[in-house]
């Protein structure tokens, strides 16, 4: 009897033994946690911009300007030294290198030094103040190239990230997001309506910098943060030209020198019916650019065109917005006649205007 029972007992545990080992190895329920044997749960990889960074950093340089004045104050000829700093962006492998106008303005002597250790003194080819870009060339060889796209579209929200200087402190890299893209037209900046507004900070040394996007390609050149006011704290308000216009300026003033504007005169203010009633919201549809004011001896005033006069297609383009309009106009080339159709209080007409270069 003991015999038997010895014989059952061990016969069941090596059923147990056979079972436990089954769950263990050859689970039947994935779903099912045994205590005794857990898998650690593998955690997630954790955001990271370091690629974007990698592509991108190399081609952002700091650019260091040197000028020299005569102090006003003294009775005695006395010499101001002044150093300043910034930031640039390699734009092509000939050497090119964006920045800012303020950066560079007034310098007797500009030097770029690169990520690598590098030093070279620059030149400058041209600047234009109105979007506050100057292009410096640097002969060297083998030169990082910020990564670009022609076609990249920026949208609101997208994560970007400044590239920098700042305060001399060696490249930092700051983040945010765009809070409203800019235009890629020529025409005349008024403050910063037509540049990109994001949160990215941008310090001192960092103008001239680059913003890239999450990938690593150039959204636009970081130039400026928005001027405090009086009694008022103000943060995270930042801008940057948006990167179609940077190339846009960058290749006008390698051509050129500077960037050759067209000119009309005139300012106006978008209307939705021939009565002139004001567009106030983005969802109604644009009836014309009605003219508000003309400057004397300008092209407009000498083709004939009155205020009142509401503008509606540049040679045969039907206008979407006053910004439209100016860019029409500030990409044509001096000494080109451009056929303006207006709505003349109900009457459609078709004027030759002359456009003029921009001074």
């Amino acid at each position: 009897m003991s015999k038997l029972l010895i014989s059952l007992l061990k016969s069941v545990a090596y059923g147990l033994a056979i079972a436990m080992l089954w769950l263990v190895f050859f689970n039947p329920q994935p779903g099912l946690k045994l205590n005794f044997w857990q898998e650690k749960e593998s955690l997630p990889a954790p955001v990271s911009y370091s690629k974007a960074v990698r592509a991108a950093a190399p081609a952002v340089v700091n650019v260091y300007t040197k000028s020299t004045s005569q102090d006003p104050r003294s009775y005695q000829s006395r010499t101001i030294e002044r150093q300043e700093l910034g930031s640039g962006v390699i734009m092509n492998a000939q050497g090119y290198v964006l920045t800012n106008y303020h950066v560079v303005y007034g310098a007797d002597q500009i030097s770029v030094a690169l990520q690598d250790g590098r030093v070279f003194d620059a030149v400058l080819i041209g600047q234009d103040q109105l979007t506050d870009l100057a292009v410096l060339y640097v002969e060297a060889d083998n030169l990082p190239v910020i990564p670009q796209d022609a076609s990249l579209e920026p949208q609101v929200g997208d994560v970007v990230l400044a590239i920098g200087n700042p305060f001399n402190l060696g490249q930092a890299i700051t983040q945010g997001v765009i809070s409203a893209t800019g235009r890629a037209g020529l025409s005349p900046a008024n403050g910063y309506a037509d540049f990109m507004q994001m949160d990215a900070a941008i310090n001192a040394g960092n103008s001239g910098g680059a913003l890239i996007n999450s990938n690593g390609v150039l959204v636009g050149i970081n130039t400026a943060a928005f001027q405090r006011q009086r009694n008022q704290d103000i943060q995270g308000i930042f801008f940057a030209v948006p990167y179609r216009l940077a190339s846009n300026v960058l290749q006008k003033l390698i051509k050129h020198g500077r960037v050759i504007r067209g000119y009309l005169g005139v300012s106006g203010d978008p209307v939705v019916n021939p009565a002139g009633d004001l567009m106030i919201s983005t969802a109604q549809t644009l009836f014309g650019v009605k003219i508000s004011a003309i400057e004397p001896l300008s092209p407009a005033a000498i083709a004939g065109l009155q205020v009142g006069d509401i503008l509606q297609q540049i040679n045969g383009e039907t206008l979407t917005s006053v910004h439209h309009a100016l860019d029409l106009i500030a990409e044509t080339a001096p000494d080109t006649t451009l056929q303006m159709s207006i709505d003349r209080q109900g009457k459609q007409l078709k004027i030759p205007v002359v456009i003029r270069e921009l001074n």
